[in-house]
């Protein structure tokens, strides 16, 4: 979503984006103009009439569970917002027995929290990085 026009999206898909991803976006780009939804979220500039780059993930529950704001000039990861949402979906499908270790990816070690745990975090945090 941007404050950008349906037109000025789908001309970005066309002739930027479907030569970085084939196929282009697989999702509808939803237009902010007037940028209700961006002040909502703190990112949009009334003065310049921009949005800073945010990136919300909201669970199931309508819940903002991460966000990260950049100014203009800096790129996101997709890769990494693909593998936090990845982290978000496994906690939330365990309610709460798992947890991920910083810089986790699927298919390795989850933390289980409780009392164990603590100071314990490193241990599975090393052996899920040398298995990389």
């Amino acid at each position: 979503m941007s404050v950008d026009s349906v037109f000025v999206h789908k001309m970005w898909n066309d002739n930027e984006i479907t030569k970085m991803v084939e196929g282009g976006v697989p999702f509808p780009m939803l237009s902010d103009g007037g940028g209700k939804v961006g002040t909502a979220y703190g990112i949009y500039n009334e003065d310049a009439g921009v949005e800073n780059r945010g990136r919300f993930i909201i669970d199931p529950d309508g819940v903002v569970q991460a966000y990260e704001v950049l100014t203009p000039p800096v790129g996101r990861n997709v890769s990494e917002t693909i593998r936090q949402i990845q982290a978000f979906q496994l906690v939330r499908e365990s309610k709460g027995t798992e947890a991920t270790p910083s810089g986790w990816k699927p298919g390795k070690l989850t933390l289980h929290p409780g009392p164990d745990l603590v100071g314990q975090v490193w241990k599975v945090w090393k052996t899920s990085m040398e298995s990389e």
